[in-house]
């Protein structure tokens, strides 16, 4: 099984993502927006941003 986004509402009623591995746990998550819409919005920009990017080690 392939990772997962998970769009949800915190506790504040803001709308989050997170990105979560095959295994169940949490990768990456996003800040907080105002709409679901928003938010999955947020999805879509990574898994775009995310496609091919290169790994920059800066240490």
């Amino acid at each position: 099984m392939a990772g997962k986004f998970e769009v949800y509402e915190d506790k504040a009623g803001k709308f989050r993502f997170r990105l979560k591995a095959s295994n169940g746990q949490i990768v990456a998550s996003g800040e907080a927006y105002e709409t679901k819409a928003a938010a999955r919005k947020g999805c879509e920009s990574v898994q775009k941003a995310a496609s091919g990017a290169p790994i920059e080690e800066t240490v």
